[in-house]
C-alpha cells in the first residue's frame, strides 16, 4: 500500500504504487483499461527535490533536450547549480554556459526565492504549486511537473502538457484536443490517482506517436 499521510494524501514510492492506481483507472474507465493493454504499468518517475532540479528545469524551458542537457553539463561543471554560486557569478559567468538573458533572470529569480524545499515536502498540492508559481520563470506547468515527479505526489496533473492533450484526444476520440481548463475538469474523475493517469497517456502518446511526451 503506498503511503498516504493525511496532509499531502499518496505518494508514489514503487512501481507498485503506479500498478495499483493503474489498476484503479482501468477499473473506473474502460479507455484507460485499453491504454494499459498497449502500455503496460507506466513507470516510476522519481526525480531528485530541491533547487538544482527546478534550475535544470529552467534551462530546458524552449529547448531541445540534447541542448538543456549540454547547458546543465556545462554549468554543473562550473559550479553554478546552487543558490550561492548563481547569486555569486556575473552576466558573463552565467551566460558562457548558454543562458540567455531571460534565464538568467529566472535563474537568479529562483535562487534569491529562498525555497524552504524540506517544508515543501510536507506541504499539500495546492501549497506546493503556489509556492513554486510566485517565482518569476516557474510557470503552473513547470511546478505540477515538480510536485508529480519531485516529490511523488499521486493526484496532481499537468493539463497545459501539449503531449497529455493529445493523447487525451486520441484515447478518448475527441474531435478537438482539450485545452487546459477542459483537460482539468475532465482529470477530476482520475481522482485520487491523476499522477499515474498522465502516466499512462505519456505512454499512450509514446506508442500512439512513437515520440516521447515527457522530458
Amino acid at each position: 500500500m503506498c503511503n498516504d499521510p493525511a496532509s499531502v494524501g499518496r505518494i508514489l514510492t514503487s512501481e507498485g504504487c503506479m500498478a495499483e492506481g493503474a489498476a484503479w483507472l482501468a477499473a473506473q474507465e474502460p479507455r484507460f483499461a485499453h491504454a494499459l493493454q498497449l502500455t503496460g504499468v507506466p513507470p516510476l518517475r522519481r526525480r531528485p527535490e530541491g533547487f538544482a532540479h527546478l534550475l535544470g528545469a529552467i534551462v530546458g524551458q524552449q529547448v531541445s533536450t540534447h541542448a538543456a542537457r549540454a547547458i546543465w553539463d556545462r554549468m554543473e561543471a562550473a559550479g553554478l547549480t546552487t543558490p550561492d554560486a548563481v547569486l555569486a557569478a556575473d552576466d558573463d559567468t552565467l551566460r558562457a554556459p548558454g543562458l540567455s538573458r531571460q534565464k538568467i533572470r529566472y535563474a537568479r529569480a529562483l535562487a534569491a526565492a529562498g525555497i524552504d524545499f524540506d517544508a515543501l515536502r510536507h506541504a499539500p498540492d495546492a501549497e506546493v504549486t503556489a509556492t513554486l508559481v510566485q517565482v518569476t520563470g516557474i510557470g503552473r506547468w513547470t511546478a505540477e511537473i515538480y510536485a508529480m515527479f519531485s516529490l511523488g505526489r499521486a493526484d496532481v496533473f499537468a493539463p497545459n502538457d501539449l503531449a497529455l492533450q493529445e493523447s487525451a484526444r486520441r484515447l478518448f476520440n475527441l474531435p478537438d484536443r482539450p485545452r487546459e481548463a477542459p483537460m482539468r475538469r475532465m482529470a477530476e474523475a482520475w481522482s485520487p490517482w491523476r499522477t499515474v493517469a498522465a502516466g499512462l497517456l505519456w505512454a499512450y502518446y509514446r506508442v500512439e506517436t512513437d515520440r516521447e511526451g515527457v522530458i
